[in-house]
C-alpha cells in the first residue's frame, strides 16, 4: 500500500504536509535499512582483501582499486545524485540507486577476475552515490521540526556508526568462515527488502522535471573535478605527494572546480546554488566535516592495521575489538546527542564531541607496540562516541539551510564532504604511517617498533586535525541556537 498522498498532487520542491507519525518512522526505518546496507559494503570489504587478492590474483597495487574504484564512483557522484533527486523526486532516485547497488553486489560476487571486480565495484559505488545523497534530504522534508529532526538524524548516524563496525566484524567472520563471496552476497536480501520497501513507503513526489534545472556543463565540471580529485588522492600511496603525476592531475582538478564555480554563479539554473553557502551553519558544517571526517576515518583505517600488524589480531578479533567504539557512538547519537542539543545547542554539542575526539586520538599518539588492550586501546574505543555528538550535529548543521526544493542537493553537498574527508585522511595519514615507518626500519628498528612509530605519528597528526576542526567550529559556528 501507499501510505501518502500521490505524485502528481505535490511537486518536490514544495513543502509537503507533515505525514503521519507512524509512516514517517516507517519512511526513517527504511531509510536507515538502506544506509545500513552502504555503509555495511563500505567496511566490510577491508577486511576480506587477502583473500581476495589471493583467490583472483591481484597485485598489490590493483587490490587498492577494489575500495578505490568504489570511492571514486561514489564521491564523484553524489552532489550530481543529490541534484537529480531535487529534479525528478528524491524517492526515484534512491529505489533506483538501491536497485544499482544490489545488482552490481552480485556481479561482485560472481566475480572472477580483478578487471570483473573492479568494474562492479564501479558500478556499487554509483548506486551508493544515488541512494546516500537523498537520506539526508528526505529525512528534512520528513521532520520539519527540530526536535524530530535531531533524533530522526540521530538514528540515521547511529546506523552509519553501526554499520561501519558490524561490517568489520560481520566481514572477518564470513571470510573466514565460508569466503569472501559471502560479504557481497549478503547485500542481496538487504536491497531487495529496502528497495521494495522504499518503493512501496516512501512519499511519492514528482520534480520540476530535468528542463527546470539541467545544468549540464555544471554536472560535467562537478563530476569530473571529484572524480578526478579522488582518483589523485587514492594514488598518493603508490606515487607520493610531490610526484607530477599528483601534482598535476591535482591542479587540473582544482581548476575543474573552479570552472565550475564560476560557471554555478552564472547560471540560470544551477547544479549548486552558491547561495547555500551564505549560511555560516552550512559552509561551516561542511568545512568542519572535512578535517573530522579525515581524523575520524584515520582511527578507523589505523587502528584496524595497527592491531593486525603489531599486534597480531585476527580479521575477526579486530572487528570485535574496534565494537566498543561502535557501541559508544551509536548510544550517543540515539540517545544522547538530540537531547543534549535541545538543551544547549548544536554548536555545544559539537564542541564537546571534537574535544573528546581530539583526547581519543591524543592517546592513540603513545601507543607502546606492546599495548595490553583494557589499558591502551578500550579507553580511545570509549572517548570515540564524542563521534555520536559529532556526526548527527554536522548533518543538522549542514542540512540547516536546506528548504524543500534543494534539499537533495544540500544532502549531496554533506556527503561530499564526508567522501572527500574519509579519501584524504586515509592518504594522508597512511603516507605518514607508511614513510615513518619505513625510516625508523632504516634506523635499525624492530619491524614491531617501527610500525608502531609509524602509526603514533599518523594518529598525531589526526589529533592535530580534529583539533583543527574543534577551533574552526568554535569561530566559525555561531553560539546562538539560531545557527543561519
Amino acid at each position: 500500500m501507499t501510505t501518502h498522498a500521490p505524485a502528481a498532487t505535490r511537486p518536490a520542491s514544495a513543502a509537503p504536509a507533515p505525514a503521519p507519525a507512524r509512516s514517517r518512522a516507517l519512511a526513517l526505518a527504511v531509510l536507515c535499512a538502506g544506509m545500513l546496507m552502504i555503509v555495511l559494503d563500505g567496511s566490510i570489504v577491508t577486511v576480506a582483501l587477502p583473500a581476495i587478492q589471493q583467490d583472483l590474483g591481484f597485485s598489490p597495487s590493483g587490490l587498492t582499486w577494489t575500495v578505490n574504484a568504489y570511492l571514486i564512483a561514489f564521491g564523484g557522484l553524489l552532489l550530481l545524485a543529490g541534484r537529480l533527486g531535487d529534479l525528478i523526486g528524491r524517492k526515484r532516485v534512491l529505489v533506483a540507486g538501491l536497485a544499482v547497488f544490489t545488482a552490481a553486489s552480485l556481479l561482485c560476487a560472481v566475480a572472477t577476475s580483478p578487471g570483473l571486480l573492479i568494474g562492479a565495484r564501479f558500478l556499487q559505488g554509483v548506486g551508493g552515490a544515488l541512494a546516500s545523497s537523498v537520506s539526508l534530504g528526505m529525512i528534512v522534508t520528513l521532520f520539519p521540526e527540530p526536535g524530530e529532526r535531531g533524533r530522526a538524524i540521530g538514528a540515521f548516524s547511529f546506523v552509519g556508526a553501526a554499520g561501519a563496525s558490524i561490517g568489520q566484524v560481520l566481514g572477518g567472520v564470513l571470510t573466514e568462515a565460508l569466503d569472501w563471496h559471502w560479504i557481497f552476497l549478503i547485500n542481496l536480501p538487504l536491497g531487495l527488502a529496502a528497495a521494495l520497501l522504499a518503493a512501496r513507503v516512501l512519499e511519492p513526489e514528482r520534480g520540476p522535471g530535468l528542463r527546470a534545472g539541467a545544468d549540464v556543463l555544471g554536472a560535467a565540471l562537478i563530476t569530473a573535478a571529484l572524480m578526478l580529485g579522488v582518483y589523485t588522492i587514492v594514488g598518493t600511496g603508490e606515487h607520493g605527494w610531490a610526484s607530477a603525476r599528483t601534482l598535476g592531475l591535482g591542479a587540473l582538478a582544482v581548476a575543474l572546480l573552479a570552472a565550475f564555480l564560476w560557471h554555478e554563479g552564472r547560471a540560470a539554473h544551477p547544479l549548486l546554488p552558491l547561495r547555500m553557502f551564505r549560511s555560516r551553519s552550512v559552509s561551516g558544517a561542511n568545512l568542519v566535516q572535512v578535517l573530522t571526517i579525515s581524523g575520524m576515518f584515520g582511527f578507523q583505517i589505523l587502528v584496524a592495521l595497527y592491531m593486525q600488524n603489531v599486534l597480531g589480531y585476527g580479521a575477526a578479533a579486530t572487528g570485535l575489538a574496534m565494537l566498543p567504539a561502535a557501541v559508544a557512538i551509536g548510544a550517543v547519537s540515539l540517545l544522547l546527542s538530540a537531547r543534549l542539543s535541545a538543551r544547549f545547542g548544536e554548536r555545544r554539542v559539537l564542541l564537546t564531541g571534537l574535544a573528546l575526539l581530539v583526547a581519543a586520538l591524543g592517546l592513540l599518539a603513545r601507543l607502546p607496540a606492546d599495548a595490553d588492550y583494557p589499558v591502551h586501546l578500550l579507553p580511545t574505543m570509549l572517548l570515540a562516541g564524542g563521534g555520536g555528538l559529532v556526526l548527527s550535529t554536522l548533518a543538522v548543521l549542514g542540512m540547516s539551510g536546506a528548504g524543500p526544493a534543494d534539499a537533495g542537493t544540500a544532502s549531496g553537498l554533506f556527503n561530499t564532504t564526508q567522501q572527500v574527508g574519509g579519501a584524504l585522511g586515509v592518504a594522508v595519514l597512511t603516507t605518514l604511517a607508511d614513510g615513518r615507518a619505513a625510516a625508523l626500519t632504516a634506523a635499525g628498528q624492530p619491524a614491531a617498533e617501527a610500525l608502531t612509530g609509524g602509526f603514533r605519528l599518523a594518529f598525531g597528526v589526526a589529533a592535530g586535525l580534529l583539533a583543527a576542526a574543534l577551533l574552526l567550529a568554535a569561530t566559525v559556528l555561531r553560539p546562538t541556537g539560531r545557527q543561519n
